[in-house]
């Protein structure tokens, strides 16, 4: 498993790879392999010792005893990151990757099977939502595969997968436009009319063609183009 996500990092050649959790360096040996600079964030002491146990001053690890959650990313790259990101932590760390995307290629991501398909749902689905659309306006994801629980030690209760995401460096106005959507998600199962009318009014919101439908329906480019005409 480590040697495909190591393989998918190394796809795009990165001179410097942010590995985010390193654990006891079973992936940070793949990467460092492939030559480039590996900056490994490790916040728990004895992981750390023991990295630095398996690699003694290896002239290409920098190890930075740090959370994550408190480590500005930008401050390295153009890099790719990689990491395997625990379940009550995922949506932070993703916004900081999304937040630091100027410095980021890209980030490969080992997440739990169910957060790998939201992330990558595409409009109608059952998994489809806000995070679907707040990851797809920061970046353009891929589902590379999946990975059962035995290859885990131990194993956990659920399914994982590895996703891409490629960052948009660019993604214009995406706060307010994630307010927006984030307003057209507020309940889930009711229509666009029922959840922005208290925001915009409801004269403006009858009055357009998408108001019976649910937020789920609409892609993210035709959801963007909603909110251009409700904003403007």
């Amino acid at each position: 498993m480590v040697a495909r996500i190591a393989a998918a990092i190394s796809r795009s050649q990165p001179k410097q790879i942010i590995e985010v959790g390193p654990g006891k360096g079973a992936l940070t040996h793949h990467l460092l392999a492939t030559g480039a600079e590996v900056i490994a964030i490790e916040i728990d002491p004895a992981m750390v010792a023991i990295l630095r146990e398996r690699f003694p001053e290896h002239p290409c690890l920098t190890i930075v005893e740090a959370d994550v959650l408190s480590v500005d990313l930008t401050q390295w790259g153009p890099a790719v990151l990689a990491g395997n990101l625990p379940y009550y932590i995922t949506s932070p760390i993703l916004e900081r990757i999304f937040r630091a995307r100027a410095a980021l290629l890209e980030a490969v991501l080992l997440v739990q099977k169910e957060v790998a398909e939201r992330i990558t749902a595409s409009p109608n689905s059952r998994d489809y939502g806000y995070l679907t659309v707040s990851a797809q306006t920061y970046s353009s994801p891929e589902f590379l595969f999946q990975v059962k629980p035995g290859m885990f030690r131990p194993p956990p209760k659920v399914d994982s997968a590895v996703i891409r995401l490629t960052l948009r460096p660019d993604a214009p106005d995406a706060e307010a436009f994630l307010q927006f959507a984030a307003r057209c998600f507020a309940q889930k199962r009711k229509t666009l009319r029922n959840n922005l009318a208290p925001f915009y009014g409801h004269d403006l919101i009858d009055a357009l063609p998408e108001a019976g439908l649910r937020a789920e329906q609409l892609s993210v480019a035709a959801m963007r183009e909603l909110y251009a005409r409700v904003i403007a």
